[in-house]
């Protein structure tokens, strides 16, 4: 019914998480069964993300597996049959009550101030009624008949639970009119025929497992081992809103997150684990993760912090020799995207050149995209700086210029932002009336074109002593 948001990503990552753990399966199935509310893409859109955020499921649409077709839509047979055996059984019977009549009885509980519930009148139906009611051609469902006396069963979180079901509302439909199941009923099926052991879903669902347990009852089949997730709130306790769309996916893919920045911190506002620190990879996820550490307690989260998370990523991918070549790549890409090929010289697209920028900006950056922010565009687009501008600034323009190429020649070899810091206010007291902010000030134009951005010293490390003597040589000679 929609695309994967933060909430569907921790439910599956504590999912993939319990299954790495255990050498099991991670199994994606896509519940299509309300045509109505279906979103053209949507199935596809949740496979692709989670692929894109590293945690790709083992069976799938997509990918296939034993147990195929995983889509629901797909699978209507063995719904029919199921409910054929429990219509059999006496467990389920058909219900002939109109919409009209249904609708009725929903407004009158709430005039009378109760919640809305089926009233069971077509339970009481014999065969002959039946048989007579489908002759006559009339539109019927199937419903589940909930037995009082619901058995407790331990929760992997909220420990042992039970909710008598029958005592709080009527009967639920199975099987409706246009031949398509409810998740009830789909989901008892299909986990029995995918051999699904553990199931981790999210809290909503906690009070509905009883009935579950009366349809794998019904059937005679062992039902899995179900697990509630606590709900995922906003960090003052208010739902995440899905209205801006800011909690999807791939707008955190769309504005440059890291997925593993992401995974780090739906884990870190939640429980589950042994450990609470920024920087965890998945791997170290799945090594420190117990299901029985997870509290009931709802998960706050703060989507502030979510730049500082991805800038520890960031870090750690940049000093990553693997990680770091890929990141090359998008940079060179993201470079052409913003600046064009016909400004950006093709010196400043060179692999080791890029590779240098990653390596000084290490932990200065939050998002890969901030190197080519306007700050940055001196990195990649040599300035257009005439003599005349710079003498505007310092009549000493070719004197500085002089001493700025020495310092650079000498100190080549170990160019840092300390030393050189050192060397330009040596330099500056060899002008006869040139201030140090003013000297500064003609070397930022000359560098990057522009008045404002980084200091002198990390703009000429970064370009480095070749880069700075060519732009040097070309404002003096313009």
């Amino acid at each position: 019914t929609g695309f994967l948001h933060l909430g569907g990503l921790r439910t599956a990552l504590y999912n993939y998480i319990f299954a790495k753990k255990h050498q099991g399966t991670f199994i994606l199935r896509v519940e299509d069964t309300d045509q109505n509310r279906v979103v053209p893409g949507a199935a596809e859109g949740i496979e692709a993300m989670l692929d894109w955020a590293g945690i790709p499921p083992d069976e799938s649409p997509g990918r296939g597996g034993p147990a195929v077709p995983y889509v629901q839509s797909l699978r209507l047979e063995l719904y029919g049959r199921a409910c054929a055996a429990l219509l059999a059984s006496g467990a389920a019977y058909r219900c002939f009550c109109s919409p009209q009549r249904l609708e009725l009885l929903r407004r009158d509980a709430l005039r009378s101030q109760q919640t809305p519930r089926y009233d069971n009148r077509c339970r009481h139906l014999t065969p002959t009624e039946v048989a007579q009611k489908l002759s006559q051609g009339l539109d019927c469902v199937i419903r589940f008949r909930l037995e009082k006396g619901v058995e407790p069963f331990q929760d992997l979180v909220y420990g042992w639970n039970k909710h008598e079901v029958a005592d709080v509302e009527g009967d639920p439909v199975i099987l409706k009119g246009d031949g398509f199941p409810t998740y009830h009923l789909a989901n008892v099926v299909d986990d029995h025929y995918m051999g699904i052991t553990h199931v981790l879903r999210g809290t909503e669902w906690l009070a509905s497992t009883s009935k579950h347990l009366l349809l794998y009852k019904a059937f005679g089949w062992e039902p899995p081992q179900f697990g509630h997730l606590p709900l995922l709130l906003n960090k003052d306790g208010g739902k995440l809103s899905k209205r801006q769309g800011d909690i999807f996916l791939e707008r955190f893919a769309r504005d440059g997150f890291l997925p593993e920045a992401l995974l780090d911190i739906v884990t870190n506002c939640g429980s589950g684990f042994t450990e609470k620190q920024m920087g965890r990879t998945l791997e170290e996820l799945i090594s420190q993760f117990e299901v029985g550490r997870i509290t009931t307690h709802s998960a706050l989260l703060d989507l502030e912090a979510l730049p500082e998370f991805n800038r520890v990523h960031l870090t750690r991918h940049i000093e990553n020799q693997g990680l770091r070549q890929k990141l090359v790549g998008e940079l060179q890409e993201l470079v052409k995207l913003v600046y064009g090929d016909h400004q950006v010289d093709p010196d400043v697209l060179e692999k080791e050149y890029v590779e240098r920028v990653l390596l000084l900006r290490k932990g200065h950056i939050t998002l890969l995209k901030d190197l080519v922010s306007s700050d940055y565009s001196y990195l990649w687009v040599r300035p257009s700086v005439s003599r005349q501008q710079l003498q505007t600034i310092s009549a000493e323009v070719d004197e500085i210029g002089r001493l700025v190429l020495g310092l650079m020649t000498r100190q080549a070899a170990a160019l840092t932002m300390e030393e050189l810091n050192k060397g330009l206010r040596s330099l500056q007291k060899q002008t006869r009336e040139t201030k140090y902010s003013s000297m500064m000030q003609l070397l930022r134009l000359a560098l990057s074109g522009r008045q404002h951005g980084p200091s002198v010293a990390e703009m000429m490390v970064t370009l480095g002593a070749a880069e700075v003597c060519g732009r040097l040589h070309r404002a003096l000679s313009s």
